[in-house]
């Protein structure tokens, strides 16, 4: 692959196209878009350490007046806050006769049995035994080592972002019939961006590339590609995007608008659905950040603006589950290796 140019810069974020390619005469990438390619680096990320972490929610939907439920592999699990603010997780079933415990209310931080009153208040009782948990201010991790059955982590591998403080975050959640490798495959393929979401993206190029035998320190696709605002009106960028666990796919800006800005994609399994097929979650994190003046504005309009980045990110889900649905059918068919 040759080696990356300069991505375009300047003092103002906005490009504007001199003379749009229609769609149908963009340059082929399927000669680019070698599926060992991509199966080299879906395998390399298959093997890495989670410490069996799994994402299981935005952070900011784990609070303190009601209990969230979610399924990791088939084990439910049910988290809430604490009175002071601690995220807790644990099996979703009651250990008394097995009640869901994501229907029962939280007082003062204490989660109570609807069905017999048996109160939790985050440490072990009656045989509900507490899971690790890692809350980064954007996501909730838990840690099944039961489901996962790799040697435990501490933490999670969580990627580098922006300084909270000044950084904008919104996540996005979505559901497949697919497996989490199927979900990392659709982010280790760049160069269908341009062609499957045309309205997004446009002028893709991919850099650089690893090739099949890469080691982790090259191990990432460096990628120009310009973001559709309105017409001709684009904001070029520099991205890569590197996979540094099992299930996650990180998108850093590395130059352009919004540099140190990253989209972090997290597949979680869900388990089998009525018919027998894996049922996979999709976790995105948006975290945004500028060092443009106008940024303070968007941050301060956040309650208003993460609806609008998760509509975005909707947009293109719909799009790439269905990718990944498809990668899935072949696959449990036997007409796509994997």
């Amino acid at each position: 692959m040759p080696a990356p140019g300069p991505a375009p810069r300047g003092r103002f974020p906005l490009g504007l196209r001199r003379a749009p390619v229609a769609w149908e005469r963009q340059d082929p990438t399927w000669r680019q878009a070698k599926p060992s390619i991509i199966a080299a680096a879906l395998k390399r990320a298959m093997a890495r350490p989670s410490g069996n972490w799994y994402v299981v929610a935005a952070s900011r939907d784990v609070t303190a007046d009601r209990p969230l439920g979610r399924t990791v592999s088939g084990t439910e699990v049910v988290l809430w806050r604490t009175a002071e603010g601690r995220v807790v997780a644990g099996p979703g079933a009651c250990p008394h006769l097995g009640a869901p415990l994501k229907d029962s209310p939280v007082r003062c931080g204490t989660l109570i049995c609807h069905w017999h009153g048996l109160a939790l208040k985050g440490g072990a009782h009656a045989g509900w035994e507490p899971l690790p948990v890692h809350d980064d201010g954007v996501l909730v991790w838990a840690r099944l080592d039961s489901v996962g059955g790799e040697e435990p982590l501490d933490t999670p591998v969580v990627p580098a972002r922006p300084d909270p403080a000044g950084a904008l975050d919104a996540v996005y959640t979505g559901f497949g019939v697919c497996e989490p490798q199927d979900v990392v495959a659709n982010r280790l393929d760049p160069w269908h961006g341009a062609w499957f979401h045309p309205y997004s993206f446009v002028d893709l190029t991919v850099n650089r590339a690893p090739d099949e035998g890469t080691p982790d320190e090259g191990d990432g696709f460096v990628v120009d590609v310009s973001f559709k605002l309105a017409g001709r009106v684009v904001v070029p960028v520099r991205a890569v995007f590197t996979a540094p666990e099992p299930r996650t796919v990180v998108m850093h800006i590395v130059e352009g608008e919004g540099e140190g800005s990253v989209v972090e994609t997290h597949a979680t399994p869900i388990g089998l659905d009525a018919h027998g097929r894996p049922r996979t979650a999709v976790v995105e994190a948006v975290v945004c950040a500028s060092e443009r003046p106008g940024f303070a504005l968007a941050r301060a309009a956040a309650p208003l603006m993460r609806p609008l980045i998760r509509t975005a990110a909707g947009r293109l889900w719909r799009d790439d589950l269905a990718y990944a649905e498809r990668r899935w059918a072949l696959r449990a068919s036997g007409r796509f290796p994997g």
